[in-house]
């Protein structure tokens, strides 16, 4: 059957393999039946290959995998800067996806010590970490002069709704989103992983030269420990979450300097750490 959907077809395939498959199903509304067409959001295992050595195996959504690549890469200290990451090259497999990825022998040679052949169940924010130091990594304080409007943060978030393109059709994917005082929201990134999502939006960002800390980000999910490790590792300095965040994710928010938002909506929100970056005109 013809998809009549333009946003469906336009996500129908990335990368050779599918974002989401079309079913049929047995829905049922106020008791009365239907066999209708439902749109459900694929997870493809992606393999990172770090000069030719498998590092770890993410299930994700398979869009933007450059972005994914170059964020993975730097959030997880794998890489020091954007320039470390010399090439990138995206394989299909029978059964998922590889990216080539190639850095540094100096960098290369402190894979070992992360922790190799590592698997991630989608999302997965402490992939590739072997031992409790490394998965407990404490981000350098953020040190900006960012202060946001609370106006602004709602209208951001009114308008990261429109902007989901897979959720629209699936309902089961992140979002990671970048917005900028005075501009609203400047970039978008899904994933069925919410730590996949922010990975992509930050090599997004910096994949075209952005500072990542002239703006704020948005989270369609819980504020987990490793949401905000990411996110203040890059410079961003205000972080907010759909969702709760956890006791870690406060704690290293308090400590690093982050002002860290959840339960964030249109109409409301909590301030978790560092208030004095959020403008509330009252």
């Amino acid at each position: 059957m013809a998809n009549a959907n333009p946003v469906a077809e336009s996500l129908a395939l990335d990368l050779g393999w599918p974002s989401y498959q079309q079913l049929p199903v047995e829905r049922w509304r106020q008791g009365l039946r239907s066999i209708e067409q439902d749109y459900v959001a694929e997870e493809v295992p992606v393999a990172l290959v770090y000069n030719g050595t498998p590092h770890v195996v993410m299930l994700a959504t398979p869009t933007n995998l450059e972005d994914f690549a170059l964020g993975f890469s730097i959030t997880e200290g794998i890489i020091g800067s954007p320039q470390e990451l010399l090439a990138t090259r995206i394989y299909n497999r029978a059964n998922g996806i590889e990216v080539q990825i190639k850095i540094p022998e100096h960098r290369f040679q402190c894979l070992p010590d992360k922790g190799r052949n590592m698997t991630g169940r989608t999302g997965c924010g402490l992939c590739g970490a072997s031992t409790l130091k490394q998965a407990i990594r404490s981000p350098a304080p953020v040190q900006n002069a960012l202060v946001v409007d609370a106006d602004e943060l709602m209208t951001a978030l009114a308008e990261i709704k429109g902007q989901q393109r897979i959720n629209k059709l699936t309902g089961a994917v992140h979002a990671a989103a970048w917005a900028i005082p005075s501009s609203g929201i400047v970039a978008v990134r899904e994933d069925v992983g919410r730590h996949n999502a922010l990975d992509k939006l930050i090599g997004a960002l910096l994949r075209t030269g952005k500072d990542p800390g002239t703006g704020f980000a948005l989270v369609t999910s819980r504020a987990s420990y490793e949401m905000v490790q990411k996110t203040a590792f890059v410079g961003i300095s205000i972080l907010a979450a759909i969702s709760a965040p956890t006791g870690l994710a406060i704690r290293l928010a308090n400590e690093c300097g982050l002002t860290l938002i959840g339960f964030a909506r249109t109409d409301q929100h909590v301030v978790y750490t560092h208030p004095q970056r959020l403008i509330h005109n009252v």
